[in-house]
């Protein structure tokens, strides 16, 4: 699992090669073993391999979403916020599920954050991204994860040069790493 955590990095950059539905499926079945708050489970998935939908999507913020328009797929995570008040750790465990199962499908994905962002035009990146993709009011919208085949290459987290000095043992401040 910690070779897995540290060669998986951010991709923004996609092959012309299709993802097989069956990969897809498997992604999309392991986000849904996502672990939530009393298993309340708040979070909804709107996969989309329309390209045209895709591409409108890389002006859903102002910066960060533009290699959207290149892609051939995303997924937009949502939640229903009635359902609990600790939505946002729940999609966003699922967000990380959907990295790490991506990654471990041979495929590549970065994280668009949408939910407090703006497009360039200063409208809200939630109600932007709900008009293209039919998304209700009452639902809110995380963030918006493009994979697809890497078409870049990225080294892998140096464990060198992980940050040890943030890990305490019994008490803040007490370095677990020396």
């Amino acid at each position: 699992m910690f070779n897995l955590l540290k060669n998986r990095r951010s991709i923004r950059k996609y092959t012309d090669e299709k993802v097989p539905e069956d990969v897809v499926s498997i992604l999309l079945k392991s986000i849904l073993t996502s672990p939530s708050g009393k298993n309340i489970q708040p979070w909804e998935i709107v996969y989309l391999n329309d390209e045209d939908k895709v591409s409108k999507l890389a002006d859903a913020k102002a910066q960060g979403a533009e290699f959207l328009s290149a892609a051939k797929q995303c997924i937009v995570i949502l939640a229903d916020e009635s359902k609990t008040d600790v939505w946002i750790e729940d999609v966003s465990i699922a967000s990380t599920i959907a990295h790490l199962s991506a990654h471990a499908l041979g495929l590549g994905s970065c994280w668009i954050q949408i939910r407090g962002r703006n497009t360039a035009d200063g409208i809200s990146s939630e109600e932007y991204v709900r008009k293209i993709v039919g998304i209700p009011e009452n639902i809110r919208v995380e963030a918006i994860i493009a994979f697809g085949y890497a078409a870049e290459e990225k080294r892998p987290k140096e464990e060198e040069k992980l940050k040890l000095e943030k890990v305490f043992a019994n008490e803040y401040g007490k370095r677990y790493f020396d």
